[in-house]
């Protein structure tokens, strides 16, 4: 069979020139971002506004002052960094500097999105606002600092002069994944299979790590109905989340992830929006594999005494070898999971970007 041909993509197909566009817009949209956080962070800090960053712990005023101040300092940085390949290594640094400790900021989007999913409720207003704030901020500055080279087409990001506004773009055939991609991501993911197995056997009723079944329901006792209802079929609700997340990465992998397979009903040979997939993926990657690094670089520290060993958690108890080995299964998941999605996400992201049509060059 031969292989399909690219597909001219309408200009209501993609969401118009502002998309096309945003190598010159983000700048602006990045300083206005930044503004809006430096206000809320210091108007925080000055009432004595609780954020927390884990549970029990807020952020201390200073932290606040200092975050309100790198903000500034990068939206500034967004609008002075030039189109060109000489741009000021000061300029660069400061924002390569500032997207890492403005983006920590981010790292609990997922688990937010879990529990507003299951039905549990936010528990604190502050920090999910304080998540949606450096989510924003850091996807700007992301976008702002993203092909500053000359010679650079803003639309399609080639190497060609730039085309007009109105230029139609073609949509490239849908492509799988190469193949050291896929055992790339596919591998990370194995990471998942202590964690679920561990999850599984506590909703099953079985006993591991020293945690029983009874105490591991008896802590869940405050979840939502739905949550509940899994839990009494043997499915726990992360394991639902962590298997749609193994569903997004397949999909970026493979080309029914562009194109919808035509066996479907109703939608079947339809293009998927290429920001569907792309949006939820980049966006929990960042945060799911930062937590996993940081568990899987505790959790053999504390094993040796480097670093302070946990106390088992007082409602589902077990021993503190127990809660070691749950801290290192759970590195293992968040931080397989985040890089997979990121090494999928950004596959996909370059297999499925538009071109401009050669006769508008």
């Amino acid at each position: 069979m031969a292989p399909s041909l690219p597909t001219p993509v309408a200009e209501s197909a993609i969401p118009a020139r502002v998309l096309r566009r945003r190598p010159v817009w983000a700048p602006g949209a990045a300083i206005v971002a930044a503004a809006v956080y430096a206000v809320v962070q210091v108007t925080w800090a000055a009432t004595g506004t609780a954020v927390p960053w884990k549970a029990h712990s807020a952020h201390p005023a200073v932290v606040q002052y200092t975050l309100a101040l790198v903000a500034l300092l990068a939206g500034t940085a967004a609008c002075l960094a030039p189109r060109t390949r000489r741009a000021s290594r000061g300029v660069a640094g400061v924002l390569l500097g500032a997207i890492p400790v403005l983006g920590f900021g981010m790292a609990p989007l997922p688990a937010y999105l879990v529990t507003i999913t299951a039905g549990a409720g936010v528990e604190s207003a502050t920090g999910l606002a304080h998540v949606l704030l450096s989510t924003i901020l850091t996807t700007t500055l992301a976008l702002a600092h993203h092909r500053r080279s000359t010679g650079t087409c803003p639309d399609c990001g080639q190497a060609h002069v730039a085309a007009r506004a109105d230029t139609p773009l073609q949509r490239p055939a849908p492509s799988i994944a190469s193949r050291r991609t896929r055992r790339t991501a596919f591998l990370l993911t194995t990471g998942l299979l202590p964690w679920m197995a561990v999850k599984t056997v506590w909703t099953l009723g079985g006993d591991a790590l020293g945690i029983t079944a009874e105490r591991w329901k008896a802590s869940h006792a405050d979840d939502s109905r739905p949550v509940r209802a899994l839990a009494d079929v043997g499915i726990d609700a992360t394991v639902l989340a962590a298997c749609v997340a193994l569903f997004l990465i397949a999909g970026l992998l493979y080309p029914w992830g562009q194109r919808l397979p035509r066996p479907l009903p109703w939608v079947g040979g339809r293009h998927v929006p290429r920001l569907l997939p792309l949006v939820p993926a980049a966006l929990t990657a960042f945060g799911l594999a930062l937590y996993g690094v940081l568990l899987s670089v505790y959790a053999p520290l504390a094993a040796l005494d480097v670093l302070p060993t946990p106390d088992p958690d007082p409602l589902i108890g077990g021993t503190r070898s127990g809660t070691l080995w749950l801290i290192a299964f759970g590195g293992a998941a968040f931080g397989g999971l985040g890089f997979a999605l990121a090494v999928a996400a950004r596959s996909y992201a370059a297999r499925t970007r538009p071109r401009c049509t050669p006769a508008s060059r």
